[in-house]
Formats: structure tokens, sequence, C-alpha cells
């Protein structure tokens, strides 16, 4: 069964795809195979394609909506916007001004006359999150928007904003190694009948395998700053990629795969969205929609994982003082 964004909403493939890293957030990236990974993607079954505003400042969107638009009728698009970055780092902007002018911006360069699913991306500390909600809820009735979205919300955000207008997603991240959801905002999501949007759901590329360490992030690489990747963290960290590659290695599998198999067996509420700029990436990480993981399998990776998770903080100071608590 596919799933949907809320409970009248569309169907989604059960794997999205994660846009982000197609426009640098990860270090260089050839724009022409990006469009022929989103393009292949879309032929693969992939329906649900997420963006946002501040990922490249617009280029994200405007890739998106190059690749895409001829294909527009086959595409749930999601695109998240909140944030406005500046030399300081990010920033929010959840003003109703801010948000309107956001949707114009956006509606533009992804070539369309809507947006499937609008998230806020973070909550505006200086804007009650029903006036930012409301302004959304506006754009839906003028037909701009037809879902909407939060990201990284606390259980009382999240009720607040759903009392303003339908809430049909959460994005966050979760995977077998960050599971802060499961206690408190997954059931809060599933008593609201949204959908989870797992982002990061390979641990930012840690849980494939390709980083060690003595990997050297390319300048602009986002885990550069985040203490989870890098130092005595990235270190205890390899060691749970370690155990999940063994145990892939079993199954003839790869750990990205394990990684997202796990995943899709916490419900067909939640739809993982990897991220991937290459076709080879993209076709990987499908091959885990036929990976079957047994009742030993799932011991052995809770085995792997400690209780706590990976080591360190997933964001920096400045991104963790944008999380909503």
């Amino acid at each position: 069964m596919r799933p949907t964004l809320g409970p009248d909403g569309p169907t989604v493939s059960r794997l999205g795809l994660g846009c982000m890293s197609m426009t640098g957030s990860y270090g260089r990236t050839d724009p022409h195979e990006a469009a022929a990974t989103l393009l292949e993607a879309l032929d693969s079954g992939v329906t649900m394609f997420d963006t946002g505003d501040f990922y490249g400042d617009g280029a994200n969107e405007e890739l998106l909506g190059q690749a895409l638009g001829p294909h527009r009728d086959r595409v749930v698009l999601a695109t998240k916007t909140g944030v406005r970055r500046t030399a300081e780092g990010p920033v929010p902007a959840g003003s109703p001004n801010d948000l309107r002018r956001a949707c114009e911006a956006s509606l533009r360069r992804l070539r369309t006359d809507h947006i499937d699913l609008y998230y806020l991306a973070r909550v505006d500390p200086a804007v009650p999150v029903e006036e930012s909600v409301g302004a959304l809820s506006d754009l839906v009735g003028q037909g701009k928007v037809g879902r909407i979205g939060l990201s990284e919300v606390s259980v009382a955000t999240l009720r607040r904003a759903h009392a303003v207008h339908p809430i049909s997603a959460v994005q966050t991240e979760y995977s077998l190694w960050e599971r802060h959801v499961e206690t408190d905002i997954l059931p809060t999501i599933r008593g609201l009948g949204a959908a989870l949007i797992a982002y990061s759901p390979l641990g930012r590329g840690l849980l494939t395998g390709a980083v060690r360490a003595t990997t050297r992030y390319e300048p602009g690489d986002f885990r550069a700053t985040a203490p989870r990747y890098n130092g005595d963290d990235l270190k205890a960290n390899l060691a749970i990629v370690d155990a999940i590659t063994h145990l892939a290695a079993a199954k003839s599998a790869t750990p990205a795969q394990i990684a997202l198999a796990w995943l899709l067996i916490r419900g067909g509420d939640v739809v993982p969205i990897p991220g991937s700029s290459r076709r080879p990436h993209l076709r990987d990480n499908l091959a885990a929609l036929d990976l079957h993981l047994t009742a030993t399998d799932l011991r052995a990776i809770d085995a792997a994982v400690p209780d706590t998770g990976a080591q360190g903080a997933r964001y920096g100071d400045h991104g963790l003082a944008l999380i909503d608590q």
C-alpha cells in the first residue's frame, strides 16, 4: 500500500527522493548528472521529490523545475521555506509576508502553478506558529499549495499548528541511529493522520560506508560543521557503520539498503527520502524496496546501535538553535 499525505491527501512512492545534495550541500555536484538522476528516479517509480527554497539559494528548485516541469502531472512536489540565509548563517523567516513572497518565488523557480506539499522548515520564534500556518492556509485557499507540512517541531507546536489547518506531513530526521521521533513525535503524527517524512535516513551518507575517519570534507559540505561527523564522535559512529556493513555483507546487500529497509518497516506512514545526486546511488537505494529483514536481522541491528543512537549532536550550535524543542 502506498503512503498518503494526510487522510485524504495524494499517494506517494514508498521511497521519495531528497534533492538537497544536488546543489552542493555535500560538496561539488554535476548538474547534468543530477538532472539525469531526477529523471531516472521518476522512471523508476519515485513520485515524491523534496526540495527547499534555501537549498543552493534557490538553485535546487530551479533544477527540479527544469528537469521535472515537463512531467509535472507525475510528480508530488514538496518544497520548504521559512529560513533565510545571512552572512551569520540561516535565520528563521516565518512571517506571513515572508511566506507569501517565498511561495511566489518557489512557484516561479519550480515552473508550476501549485506546490503539492509546502513545509514550514523551521518555526520562527518571533512569529506565533498560528500566524505562519494561517498564511500557509491562505495559500491553500488560493490553490497555490495543496497540503501543509512542518519540519523539526515539538509535539506542542504540532498540535497548535494542526488546530489552525490540518498538517499532512511532518519532516524530521529519522534513521536507525537517530530515533528521537519514536517517543512522542511519531505517535502524535499518527494520531493526527499525517505522514512522517524521514530525512537523512542514511545518516548524511555515513550509513552508506562512504565516509571514514580519514575523509576530508569538501568546501561547503554541511558535515564539516556538525559534531556527529567529526573527531571522536565520528570514530565512535564508524563502529556502528562497520557493524551494519558486516550485516549487509551477510545478506548480499549494501549498508544503505539495510538502513532503508529498516525504516521501511517502521510503518506505511513513514516515507524515507534518501538524498542522491548520482544514478548509481539512486539504484542502490531503490533496491532496498526488495530487501527483507528477518527478526534475526532486526535483533542484530539493535545490538549494533546503542540505545542512545549515534554519538554527537546532529547539528552545530547554530543549527540546533533553529530546532523547535
